[in-house]
């Protein structure tokens, strides 16, 4: 059976951003000991910071908080006191720690004294400082003389400095050496395997993407100090040289040809002389000349004779037992051993695979890249058989259902390289899919994407952590170097975040004009509601606000944020078309006491189908769309697995409002509303709503100019898709839908016929905006229409960019369709907050107040 394309891209979701968003600040340490150190190979030396990670499936304690060190080995567990006092609050998102062990002369060879930095949003303070104290836990806080012996680095900042270098001192140097680094130099392609010309921007990129996977240089913040190798920025010492960092992230515009270039990539991996160039990059004996954006220039001959001994004691180190078996293998009567076998392994949402497979199709000679597609029921269990091909392609979807497999082939080999396409889709670190992909053993690693930052800072730690860029793949050092400092309008978190992009990325717009692509033009129409929908509109909008001025004034606006969704949701869904809510829309606010609805079996149901026919609405545990959906009785929404699994492993009570709940407060969802249900009614039932003629009164004038355009209509709501056919076809339009219910094959189909040139194909696709925004190529059209906006700006770039890329000949239109005087107008005011975040962290240094989207943005959307 075909694996169905529901995967729906968890990007920029309102859930994540509004859970993620409130600012803390520091409240106090607490100080406690690092226990069972005998049990685990994790060392600590001199002071150093280290990562702090809630393990509630600990068998032995389930408020168990692991501790590990710059290179993320488990040195032990928080002493169990006060690991129980501190993981609820943890739990329950109230409370960010983070752990610093201090200098200390005598080693105890059973416990290392441990600080605990205890970070909340400062309504949350009494509430913490409560909790600690019944716990029995001195909280070392300011006003405490004690506090002077705080390590955190966010207190010794404050403090004179004189004989360490601050964090910002140490950014600057890395930054400086990124700087020193020479233009870019292109790189061609092996004529053997590529038979496409490239364009010189995708000739530079190769050669960069060359130069850091095989670069010998030590990672970022890594020094060589007395034989020993130093992490600057943490104090941790070793003696063996850290592997270097061979991936980051290839963040070009969308449709500038990035998988071309990665096709290329791989296929030095099948040219000689790239073998050779390889083993010049590992020796240091690289010819002076080359060099790539975030490394340094290349080493002349014979230079770095120092770093041989420790070169050598690395290649020997980076090889884990077992990875390369002995022997040889056949792949079409060629014999090789397994040693010379370069298999790259390339994540994907399903909707992008027909993109590689016409890539290789298009620009690789027939036979060079052996591929082979691991998904749905074409999965070999024979790790072996996996090493004979040169690509491998799986979805995101295949890896996560394989990570509790131990069996899985895919987690038995070591792969030369993985390439994350779409790499956005991993961003909340905690999902099941994104652990699946940090979990991948490989040699070299790279995030693809055209959107690296949708949302804030927060979007980029997964990508760290699969990276393994330490120490920002421990969420600790992330959140208090750069996340942190960012929410707070700390200047300091931006330039860090741009020294750290800059290290490890590379990023070209289109607007740089580097393949000529046709103009777009970016319009927006903006459309009076009808005097119907303006009166209720305005209704719904007026009790929303004080719902949530309540929420607000009650302190609990962040435990709320599902009922403040559902209400922006019903607003938006006023603005597009009345006909997606509920008739009785009213009953549907929350008041400010939560209501039981489990005895409302009516309300019960249509607060499920308000919810699922937008595809905005994500569990708040998992930050994923929905499946298998249930509503609790305090009318929270979650997956069925992730509510039950969270109720088993903790006190039994709802993870947003803290109420408690048991099994049989869970509701399934009804059935999710058919296509039957839409068929042989027309918009608002009777006419069409105000966005809905504006639409159509834009495609007509379209069609009398030019009759033959082709126009690409996007909408994040399947129902209003299926609402706008019937009067399209009614004006003489041709249309298909695509959406996140069709699997690959059928997707596939749409856009071929989509494709089909002059007046008797179809001239309009209605077009899912999430399930239609990346990975397909609808360059067949030149005019857009975003029905609606979208909290992210990256999510509508997305969807823009399938149709300007190259391969497109006509000057491309985007035409927004914003309702006046509502909800969305703020929208634009908040994409524009995240657009200019995006374009600051790949800027220039320096940018100054700027701040991360934080629950202020929650009260511009209300109009508070």
């Amino acid at each position: 059976m075909e694996e169905d394309d529901d995967f729906v891209d968890p990007t920029d979701q309102a859930s994540q951003s509004l859970s993620s968003s409130s600012e803390t600040y520091l409240l106090g340490f607490v100080c406690a000991n690092i226990v069972g150190i005998k049990y685990y190979s994790g060392t600590i030396s001199g002071r150093e910071m280290v990562g702090l990670v809630r393990e509630p499936l600990n068998p032995y304690d389930q408020n168990a908080i692991r501790v590990l060190n710059t290179r993320t080995v488990q040195v032990g567990h928080i002493e169990r006191s006060v690991a129980a006092v501190l993981s609820p609050l943890i739990d329950a998102n109230l409370i960010v720690v983070e752990g610093i062990v201090p200098k200390s002369r005598a080693r105890n060879q059973f416990k290392i004294p441990c600080q605990i930095h205890i970070f909340a949003a400062i309504e949350a303070f009494p509430t913490v400082k409560e909790v600690i104290s019944d716990g029995g836990l001195p909280l070392i806080s300011e006003s405490n003389a004690s506090f002077a012996l705080s390590e955190s680095m966010a207190v010794k900042e404050k403090r004179d400095k004189s004989s360490y270098k601050t964090v910002d001192e140490i950014f600057k140097l890395v930054d400086e050496n990124v700087s020193k680094s020479c233009a870019l130099e292109a790189l061609e392609p092996p004529r053997s395997v590529i038979k496409t010309d490239l364009f010189v921007h995708q000739k530079e990129a190769l050669g960069w993407l060359v130069h850091r996977e095989n670069s010998g240089d030590l990672p970022p913040f890594w020094e060589e100090k007395d034989g020993a190798f130093v992490n600057i920025l943490t104090n941790y010492s070793t003696d063996v040289r850290p592997e270097p960092l061979r991936g980051g992230i290839f963040a070009d515009d969308m449709g500038l040809g990035k998988t071309l270039t990665l096709l290329s990539l791989i296929a030095l991996d099948k040219d000689p002389s790239a073998r050779n160039k390889e083993k010049c990059y590992e020796t240091g004996e690289l010819d002076e000349g080359f060099s790539g954006s975030g490394g340094k220039k290349g080493k002349r001959r014979g230079a770095n004779k120092k770093a041989t001994g420790s070169q050598k004691r690395r290649k020997t180190e980076s090889t884990p037992s077992g990875a390369l078996g002995k022997g040889k293998s056949v792949v079409d009567g060629i014999t090789a051993t397994l040693t010379d076998i370069k298999t790259t392994l390339v994540v994907c949402p399903p909707s992008v695979f027909s993109t590689w497979i016409k890539q290789l199709e298009e620009h690789t000679k027939s036979g060079t890249l052996k591929t082979y597609m691991y998904y749905g029921d074409r999965r070999t269990n024979d790790a072996e058989e996996l090493k004979m091909y040169d690509l491998v392609l799986t979805t995101y979807t295949t890896l996560s259902s394989e990570e509790v497999l131990e069996c899985s082939p895919i987690k038995k080999v070591e792969w030369w390289r993985v390439i994350l396409d779409e790499a956005h889709i991993i961003k909340n670190a905690s999902a099941k899919q994104s652990q699946a992909v940090m979990n991948l053993v490989a040699k070299r690693r790279w995030a693809v994407t055209g959107t690296p930052i949708q949302n804030g800072s927060q979007d980029l730690f997964a990508l760290m952590a699969f990276l393994h860029f330490e120490p920002f793949s421990i969420k600790n050092y992330w959140q208090g170097l750069v996340q942190r400092p960012l929410a707070q309008g700390n200047n300091s978190g931006l330039s860090r975040l741009q020294v750290l992009m800059a290290t490890i990325s590379m990023r070209r717009t289109k607007d740089k004009e580097l393949i000529g692509l046709p103009k777009k033009t970016i319009d927006t129409c903006y459309v009076e509601l009808l005097k119907e929908e303006r009166e209720l509109y305005d209704q719904m909008e007026e009790k929303a606000k004080k719902t949530v001025q309540g929420y607000i004034n009650d302190g609990g606006l962040m435990l709320n944020y599902s009922n403040v969704l559902r209400m922006i949701l019903l607003l938006r869904q006023i603005c597009t078309d009345k006909a997606l809510c509920p008739s009785d829309l009213i009953s549907l606010l929350p008041s400010n006491n939560i209501e039981d609805v489990s005895n409302n079996p009516e309300l019960l149901q249509k607060l499920v189908e308000l919810l699922q026919d937008g595809e905005d609405f994500d569990c708040p545990i998992c930050i994923s769309p929905p499946t298998d959906v249930v509503i609790t009785c305090c009318a929270h929404i979650f997956c069925r697995a992730c509510i039950l699994k969270t109720l088993q492993r903790s006190k039994s009570c709802c993870p947003l409002c803290r109420r408690a709940l048991t099994e049989s407060d869970l509701f399934s969802a009804p059935p999710q509303s058919s296509e039957a249900d839409c068929n042989g009614f027309s918009s608002s039932g009777t006419s069409l709503s105000s966005k809905a003629a504006a639409l159509l009164k834009l495609l007509v004038a379209s069609r009398d100019q030019h009759p033959a355009t082709k126009s690409v209509v996007f909408s994040q709501f399947r129902k209003m898709l299926m609402l706008l056919e019937e009067p399209l076809k009614a004006a003489g339009f041709k249309t298909l839908r695509l959406d996140g219910t069709m699997n690959a094959r059928r997707r596939a189909k749409v856009i071929e016929e989509f494709g089909v040139p002059g007046t008797d194909g179809p001239t309009v696709l209605l077009a899912s905006l999430k399930a239609s925004g990346t990975g397909i190529n609808l360059t067949a059209a030149s005019r857009v229409y975003l029905f609606e906006p979208w909290w992210n700006p990256a999510v509508e770039e997305q969807a823009m960019d399938r149709v300007h890329r190259i391969g497109q000949k006509e000057e491309v239109k985007i035409v927004r369709l914003i309702t006046k005087d509502s909800i969305e107008e703020r929208i634009l005011k908040l994409q524009e907050k995240k657009k200019q975040f995006a374009r600051e962290a790949f800027g220039k240094r320096g940018a100054k107040g700027l701040r991360e989207v934080g629950a202020d943005d929650l009260r511009i959307l209300m109009s508070l």
